[in-house]
């Protein structure tokens, strides 16, 4: 196993120095997904909510959100992003909304935490909208799927190994 990144040898807690890496394309792809009741996600893809468009919103705020994760997370780099996607599909027979994120740069370090915050954040933010009507919201299974570029390469959630 490696051993954590963000403790020195004394074990105290350091941002990584990233300076004498290679600048390459990074990707990072996550998803997660919000559970609600029917009535609710009906609403939502009806367009009647009074709050407004409620998926709309919410792509904005995971966008924002991406490019404020260095605000957020102490140790991580602040980067410039070259894209941010958010797709978001409801799933009515299972009464949830899935948001996949894709986050993009050229760097030195790589975009997973940044994709991550902007999945959080994004369905954070339907929560936040529709909580009035519906506070048993359940947001869940957030992770990455794949994250390509740097020294490691590749990597997708499949290749993950459990312990056990």
């Amino acid at each position: 196993m490696t051993a954590l990144t963000h403790f020195n040898q004394s074990g105290e807690a350091h941002m990584v120095d990233v300076g004498d890496k290679a600048i390459t394309q990074r990707t990072a792809v996550t998803e997660g997904y919000i559970e609600m009741q029917p009535e609710t996600l009906k609403l939502i893809m009806d367009g009647d909510y009074k709050k407004g468009d409620v998926l709309a919103i919410a792509r904005i705020a995971g966008i924002m959100a991406s490019k404020k994760t260095a605000d957020l997370i102490p140790l991580c780099h602040p980067l410039p992003l070259t894209h941010v996607e958010i797709k978001l599909d409801t799933e009515v027979d299972r009464s949830r909304i899935r948001c996949q994120t894709t986050v993009k740069t050229n760097g030195q370090t790589g975009v997973e935490i940044e994709a991550l915050n902007a999945t959080q954040i994004t369905l954070l933010t339907i929560y936040d909208m529709c909580k009035a009507v519906d506070r048993g919201m359940i947001i869940q299974s957030v992770r990455l799927l794949d994250k390509d570029g740097g020294k490691s390469g590749h990597w997708h959630h499949d290749q993950q190994k459990t312990a056990g």
